[in-house]
């Protein structure tokens, strides 16, 4: 993984290359409607109050569970005991990309809806929230975070949700399969590049031109940024939308030329 350094130095350079995020001298009209009514929705939703006020007090819980790494590893911890609070505090996406994929969800109303990674439910609770008639399926590979997920779900009265528990290398094939459709995913779980490309491939073949896949941490490390630079060149893959922390990708028929976007958040 890259050092808080150089991600900050990358960082850097993303804000200076970056389309304004007003959607200035964006030609692409989808684009522009994404960014328009989208990116910049400033409107703060019911459920938003809630799901904060749960992930505040996760990040206030000391109890202490065990979590295997299956993936690339954390920066914050090297053993497998963890405090709950230091995985909210790490591990959880961040209020304003949490908010942002509730934005997608409710804007696009994709029904089948899978994420690899469950954690401790904040960004499945805003899925839920995003649209409630969507099926979605959430994966987590640590028993013990699965189980405070699924208490959270209870306690924000969410009934759409179907947790998998387990390696994603070993579920991740027998969910796919079971799928006629995976309208919308994100992937943020092991951020190595070839798991995730595996992930993506598996997936692909449950994509339709209105599907949209999101990666998460795209610029965490050498490989992640490989991984993404691969999923952008695929053949199927009509737009990307790089946020630096994550990646939105389409599959848009209609669009005839390959398009790669690079806008501020």
């Amino acid at each position: 993984m890259y050092s808080s350094f150089q991600l900050a130095l990358k960082y850097f350079k993303y804000w200076l290359t970056a389309s304004n995020a007003k959607g200035h001298g964006v030609h692409s009209p989808f684009v522009y409607d994404f960014i328009k009514n989208v990116l910049n929705d400033k409107r703060q939703f019911d459920c938003f109050r809630y799901i904060e006020f749960l992930r505040s007090e996760l990040k206030n819980d000391n109890t202490e569970i065990n979590v295997p790494d299956f993936g690339a590893g954390s920066r914050m911890q090297l053993n497998n005991k963890r405090k709950i609070s230091a995985i909210a505090r790490s591990s959880l996406k961040p209020k304003k990309y949490s908010q942002l994929i509730f934005r997608i969800v409710h804007y696009y109303k994709p029904e089948t809806i899978l994420e690899l990674g469950t954690s401790l439910g904040i960004t499945t609770s805003y899925l839920s929230f995003a649209n409630p008639s969507a099926k979605i399926i959430t994966m987590e590979g640590a028993h013990e975070v699965a189980t405070i997920a699924k208490n959270n779900f209870g306690r924000l009265n969410l009934s759409n949700i179907q947790i998998i528990e387990g390696n994603f290398d070993e579920t991740l094939s027998i969910v796919n399969s079971q799928l006629s459709t995976v309208n919308f995913a994100f992937i943020d779980g092991n951020h190595r590049k070839q798991p995730t490309l595996n992930y993506f491939h598996q997936l692909l073949n449950k994509a339709n031109d209105s599907s949209i896949f999101i990666f998460d941490d795209i610029h965490w490390s050498e490989e992640m940024e490989e991984a993404w630079n691969e999923i952008k060149q695929h053949s199927s893959v009509t737009l990307t939308i790089d946020l630096f922390f994550i990646g939105i990708v389409f599959f848009r028929m209609e669009q005839k030329v390959k398009e790669h976007f690079f806008i501020r958040f």
